[in-house]
């Protein structure tokens, strides 16, 4: 079946709430994890449900993101059993047009998903840390015969009104869905993961795409118009870890919950199916001095540690000098960290120097993001 799936995975956001992580890259090239970046997680989600065709489309400083996609190799889309394209705005005879919105964004790029002509077709985000592969997902659409489905989460009652939330009958089938409601009825929250039937979906993004004062949303638009003409529009309940990492806070967090110390049961586990997949940066294997210590961190390839490591994650290539002291944070990839210097609870932007006997955010109860 999910040869007759087409997966297109928006990934042109800026992140702004990031901060300097994506001055000059798209929120999903973003490291995370000591060697991975955003993006690795839904593009692998999607190898590993054996779907062959994907489609990555970029907008916002796409050039880092487009040259590690690449042509979806890594992944295990290598142009013979399958593909992997990144699809940026294109001119046309109207002119050059940015994605307005992200149903405007598929609408843009219906050239691509006809060629491939699927029965289904597979939108999801580019910028969430999860696991999962989509194959039940897709079979409960099918065979509930909807038009759409949208794969769903409990959220915080506290956080409902960052999501789009829906409301669902006793079957599951959705009854309403509200974008980011001040006072949410439901905290069921929208992941942002949709399967749509091919046909039903070109034919309600053709529509949406003449009404001018739509914002070409899926949230805004699309899903409330569906359910408007009383087509079916189905709930999957995912169950498992899923985090959005749009903030600084989000970020270090679910860096600290790869650590074995969080003891979470939902926790990710990169050696268990489904594998991650990312790319290999060639590196030196770490390197840990005789004086290092190191306490309950992750330490990637390509690092050298002289100094004191706790609860953190380090990326490649990156140094850790004499009498340094990194605590609780999150090092990305050829940052150095000088000798006797001190960082807690930061975030530190890659190949951002920390100079000799710096102290960085010491005792802070916020994340404090170096760059």
């Amino acid at each position: 079946m999910a040869q007759k799936v087409v997966a297109m995975i928006l990934a042109g956001g800026k992140g702004t709430r990031l901060k300097a992580l994506t001055k000059k890259i798209a929120k999903p090239a973003v490291h995370f994890g000591g060697k991975y970046r955003i993006i690795d997680f839904s593009l692998s989600n999607v190898a590993n449900s054996d779907i062959t065709v994907c489609g990555v489309l970029t907008q916002y400083e796409s050039a880092v993101l487009s040259n590690y996609v690449g042509n979806g190799s890594t992944w295990g889309f290598d142009g013979v059993n399958g593909k992997c394209q990144s699809l940026a705005p294109h001119q046309t005879e109207e002119g050059a047009n940015w994605y307005n919105g992200t149903a405007d964004a598929i609408y843009q790029n219906l050239d691509f998903l006809d060629d491939e002509d699927p029965e289904y077709v597979l939108i999801l985000s580019g910028d969430h840390i999860y696991k999962t592969t989509y194959n039940d997902m897709i079979d409960l659409h099918i065979k509930s015969g909807a038009v759409c489905t949208i794969s769903v989460i409990e959220v915080p009652w506290e956080e409902a009104s960052r999501f789009g939330i829906l409301e669902v009958d006793s079957n599951d089938q959705i009854t309403k869905f509200v974008e980011k409601p001040k006072k949410p009825q439901s905290n069921l929250a929208s992941m942002g993961i949709y399967v749509f039937s091919y046909k039903e979906l070109r034919k309600a993004l053709v529509e949406d795409a003449k009404d001018e004062t739509s914002s070409h949303d899926f949230g805004s638009n699309i899903i409330p118009k569906l359910l408007k003409d009383n087509k079916k529009v189905m709930a999957y309940r995912f169950s498992g870890y899923w985090r959005d990492v749009g903030t600084l806070d989000s970020l270090h967090a679910a860096n600290m919950e790869l650590l074995p110390s969080m003891g979470k049961e939902d926790i990710i586990h990169f050696s268990e199916f489904p594998t991650v997949f990312s790319e290999d940066t060639h590196s030196m294997p770490q390197y840990i001095g005789k004086n290092a210590t190191i306490d309950d961190s992750l330490i990637n390839q390509g690092a050298i540690i002289l100094g004191s490591v706790a609860e953190s994650v380090i990326s490649n290539e990156v140094f850790v000098g004499e009498q340094a002291s990194v605590v609780k944070s999150v090092v990305m990839p050829g940052a150095k960290i000088g000798k006797g210097a001190y960082v807690y609870n930061a975030i530190v932007g890659p190949n951002v120097v920390v100079k000799d006997g710096e102290v960085i955010n010491k005792d802070g109860k916020d994340v404090l993001l170096v760059d």
